[in-house]
Parts: structure tokens; C-alpha cells; sequence
């Protein structure tokens, strides 16, 4: 195996489809996830029982596109855009977002695009069933922590009741979307 030379930063990946691109095409994509996710949390789509917020899709797609390391640098990014108070988050921005009880949805975001990421460049996209595990994987590990929190929060049966269970149809469908997506981006990789 090759060492990275000194001047490549650590949270590039040398593996996915962005190891051949400038430096500037790196910061050019990280910024643009950030974008992406700032707009998906905005973005409410009418859906029963609870609106669907685009965010956990945005976050599997960050991850099946951008790998583990560049992946993760975006969504670290996004916490700090959204810690120094721009409104990137649903409710707006400030570092108390992350004590609400969506704070360990957010937090679950970073495990989530890390798990994904690897996965994708290890190939996860290029089956069904691999894609589908891949994004089911990610979207648990959102919820784990979101629920994980909110337990903390409001005790464990109403977690599950107001965190969880009014979210499963709108999970399904942006699951899917994931998984139809998601080979889409392998082929921009190298």
C-alpha cells in the first residue's frame, strides 16, 4: 500500500471516486453536502402520519457518494455550521439544537454517512441486496441514536411511540429512494 503523501489531508479519502480530483473539488463537494443537508432540513414533504424531512435520505447518499472520510468531514461540517448558529438545522441553528430531542438524530448522522461510506467503497452498491443492507444499516444507526437520546429525554416508551413508530412509512420510502439512488453515484466513482 502506497502512504498518502504529507500534503493530502486525512479526511479526503484516497479510495473513492474523488481521490483523482483537486483539492478544490473536495472542498467544492463537502460544501455542497452541507448545502444539501441545510436544504433537506428544510424540505417537509406532506406524508401521514408525521411529515417526511429529507435529511436521512441526504445523509445515506452523502455516504454511498462521498465515502466514509469525506462523508463524515461533511457532516462535520454541517454540526459546526449549525453550532455557530447558521440555520441549517429544522428548527434554525445554535449548539442547543443538539440537546433537543432531535440532538441524537444529528448525532447519529456522523456514525450513519461513516457506516455507509465504508460499505459503498467497499462495493455496496454494486448489488441489491448489498445497497439495501448498506442504507438499512445507516438509517438504524440514525435511529439508534436519535431514540437512544430521546429515551433520556421523554423514558423509552415514548421514544419509541413519538420518535420511531409515526416515522416507519416515511423510512421506508426514502429507503428506497437510497437504494435506487445510490448505484446511480458509483458510477461517478473511479
Amino acid at each position: 500500500m502506497t502512504p498518502r503523501p504529507l500534503s493530502e489531508p486525512a479526511i479526503f479519502p484516497t479510495t473513492s471516486w474523488l481521490a483523482g480530483r483537486s483539492r478544490a473539488a473536495r472542498w467544492g463537494s463537502l460544501l455542497i453536502g452541507t448545502a444539501l443537508l441545510a436544504l433537506s432540513a428544510h424540505i417537509a414533504v406532506p406524508f401521514w402520519p408525521v411529515p417526511m424531512s429529507m435529511q436521512t435520505l441526504v445523509v445515506l447518499l452523502i455516504g454511498f457518494a462521498m465515502g466514509a472520510r469525506l462523508g463524515g468531514a461533511t457532516v462535520l461540517a454541517y454540526f459546526v455550521e449549525g453550532a455557530i448558529g447558521l440555520p441549517v438545522f429544522h428548527g434554525g441553528g445554535g449548539i442547543a439544537y443538539f440537546a433537543g430531542p432531535t440532538g441524537g438524530y444529528l448525532i447519529g448522522f456522523l456514525p450513519a454517512v461513516m457506516l455507509v461510506g465504508a460499505l459503498a467503497e467497499r462495493g455496496a452498491t454494486r448489488s441489491l441486496l448489498r445497497t439495501a443492507a448498506a442504507a438499512l444499516l445507516g438509517d438504524v444507526l440514525i435511529f439508534a441514536c436519535g431514540l437512544t437520546w430521546l429515551a433520556i429525554i421523554v423514558g423509552p416508551a415514548k421514544s419509541l411511540a413519538f420518535g420511531l413508530m409515526p416515522f416507519l412509512p416515511a423510512e421506508a420510502v426514502k429507503l428506497a429512494l437510497a437504494i435506487a439512488i445510490a448505484p446511480l453515484l458509483r458510477r461517478g466513482r473511479g
